[in-house]
C-alpha cells in the first residue's frame, strides 16, 4: 500500500482561543497604563510649535522663506503634550511685525510672556532658540525699458531692421522686493523667437520674469507689443572711372589699362537713385605710400544706402620715369 504522509501537528482550537484571551488582556493592560499615563501631570518634552510671522503683505514682501516653527520646552499632563507634540488642533502662534525691515531678526525672549500665555494650560519652560531670523522687505515698484534681445533673432540674407524697433507700451512695470529691484538693470529683455526675418514685424510677447525672479518679481504689463520694419539690400556691382589727382607727368600707374570695379549691397529703396550716380575711382599722388610706390583708390561719391562696397583692385602701383 502507498504511504501516507502525515500533516504536520495544527494548534488546537482550545489553545488558540486561550492565546487570543491572553493578546486581548495584554492590549487592553497596554492601553490602560498608556491612558492612566496620560492623565498624569508634570511632564516636560520639547516639540516644533508652529508659528507665523504676520506683516502687512501689501506693503512688504518675504524674500526668502519664513521660519515656521520654534523650538520651545513645554510641561503638562500627558494628553496635552501629545497634541503640542504632533500639533494636533495646534493653532500657529502669531507674530506681529510692524516694521519688518527694521531688523531681521526678533528676539524670543521678548515673546515668552505672550507665547506662555497662547500655549496655556500647557506651561512654558524656556525657548531653545535666542532668535526668529527672517528676510522681509519693502515693497517698490520700478519702470525699464524693453529692449530686444539680439540673439533672439536671426535675419535672413541681406535683409536689415530699418529705423528704430518700437514696443508698445514703452516702458515695463516692475514690482517686488526693493533690495532685487535696485540692483536690476533700467533695461527688460524681451526674447522675439524668429528666425530668417524678411519682412516687417508686429508681434505681441508675453511678459514673464527670469526663472530666477518668478516667485519674488511680478511684472504689471502682461504682454508687449514690438514692432519694426525690414528692408532688403540689393547685390551690385559697377565699373568705376579712374580720376587721378597731383599726379607729375613722370608718374604714372604701372598697369595703365586697369578695371577698377566695386561690389556693394544697396538699400532696396534707393535703387533708383543709384542708377543716376556716377563713381569715380579718385587717385590722389599726394596720398600715396611713399615706400612701397603704391596709391589706395578712394571711391567718390560715397552714399549711406550703400554697404559692404569692396574696391578690386584696392590699391594700385605706381611707375617712375
Amino acid at each position: 500500500m502507498p504511504e501516507t504522509k502525515k500533516s504536520p501537528k495544527r494548534i488546537s482550537p482550545k489553545k488558540l482561543s486561550n492565546l487570543k484571551v491572553v493578546v486581548l488582556c495584554i492590549a487592553a493592560a497596554t492601553t490602560f497604563w498608556i491612558l492612566n499615563a496620560l492623565n498624569k501631570d508634570d511632564y516636560t518634552t520639547v516639540v516644533d510649535f508652529p508659528v507665523e510671522l504676520i506683516y502687512d503683505q501689501t506693503e512688504y514682501i518675504a524674500v526668502a522663506g519664513l521660519p515656521k516653527t520654534l523650538e520651545i520646552e513645554i510641561s503638562g499632563d500627558g494628553w496635552d503634550l501629545l497634541r503640542k507634540y504632533f500639533n494636533f488642533n495646534s493653532d500657529a502662534y502669531p507674530i506681529e511685525l510692524n516694521n519688518p525691515t527694521a531688523n531681521d531678526y526678533i528676539l524670543t525672549a521678548d515673546l515668552k510672556r505672550s507665547l506662555g500665555e497662547f500655549l496655556s494650560p500647557t506651561q512654558l519652560v524656556s525657548v531653545l532658540e535666542d532668535s526668529l531670523k527672517f528676510n522681509i522687505d519693502k515693497v517698490k515698484s520700478i519702470q525699464v525699458k524693453p529692449v530686444l534681445d539680439s540673439t533672439s533673432f536671426t535675419m535672413a540674407r541681406n535683409y536689415r531692421i530699418i529705423d528704430q524697433i518700437t514696443f508698445n507700451p514703452e516702458t515695463i512695470t516692475l514690482k517686488g522686493p526693493s533690495s532685487i529691484l535696485d540692483s536690476m538693470s533700467a533695461i527688460f529683455s524681451i526674447d522675439l523667437d524668429e528666425s530668417r526675418i524678411n519682412k516687417s514685424i508686429e508681434k505681441k510677447i508675453t511678459l514673464e520674469a527670469p526663472d530666477s525672479l518668478n516667485d519674488l518679481v511680478q511684472i504689471e504689463e502682461r504682454e508687449v507689443s514690438v514692432k519694426f520694419e525690414v528692408i532688403e539690400f540689393l547685390e551690385g556691382n559697377k565699373r568705376l572711372k579712374i580720376s587721378k589727382t597731383h599726379f607729375p607727368s613722370s608718374v604714372t600707374l604701372a598697369d595703365e589699362d586697369v578695371v577698377i570695379m566695386i561690389s556693394y549691397l544697396v538699400d532696396g529703396r534707393k535703387v533708383s537713385e543709384l542708377k543716376d550716380i556716377e563713381f569715380e575711382a579718385v587717385l590722389d599722388y599726394y596720398k600715396r605710400n611713399k615706400k612701397d610706390s603704391t596709391i589706395t583708390v578712394q571711391v567718390r561719391p560715397m552714399p549711406d544706402y550703400l554697404d559692404q562696397v569692396v574696391v578690386t583692385p584696392a590699391i594700385l602701383k605706381l611707375s617712375y620715369e
